[in-house]
């Protein structure tokens, strides 16, 4: 059995080799100067027909001349950065203040957005109107909210002390 068994082994590496030579020959056949030419403009666009591509420079449009401004004496000298000027500076606005807006500011907001969606929401009853969040957070009331506004709020603010 292991006689037969290794026969039938080397009778199909045999096999495989002559397939694979048989492969090899029937490809080679397809390559070299006379052999299968691949033509198409997917090839050309690809660059594998055998044509080579186009010869000559590619048309091009013609292309208009540089523009000058009428007058160069507004015009920097090459290489040099031009100054800020003082007023340019002074009209930037920083956008850290632009967004930190102050507490009041949000309080009002907070309460303006919580009476329109979800004051007038509820007694209209609407069951979505618990999930209205404003610039604050939450409109629906809490427990810990309750309590902030027995104790006055919270007055920690760093850009409230002064």
């Amino acid at each position: 059995m292991n006689r037969k068994g290794s026969a039938i082994r080397s009778a199909s590496k045999t096999v495989m080799y002559v397939i694979a030579g048989l492969v090899a020959v029937s490809l080679g056949g397809c390559g070299g100067f006379d052999g299968v030419q691949l033509n198409g403009k997917i090839f050309d666009a690809m660059g594998v027909s055998g044509e080579g591509g186009k010869s000559g420079e590619p048309k091009l449009a013609q292309r208009s001349g540089l523009v000058v401004p009428p007058s160069t004496e507004a015009l920097p000298v090459p290489g040099s950065r031009p100054e800020a000027e003082a007023s340019d500076v002074a009209s930037l606005q920083d956008p850290d203040k632009i967004a930190s807006v102050s507490e009041a500011e949000k309080q009002r907001q907070q309460d303006e957005y919580c009476k329109k969606n979800y004051e007038q929401a509820k007694q209209r009853g609407d069951d979505n109107a618990d999930l209205a969040e404003g610039p604050l957070g939450p409109c629906k009331g809490s427990v810990l909210g309750v309590l902030k506004k027995l104790q006055g709020g919270d007055n920690t603010d760093p850009d409230d002390t002064q």
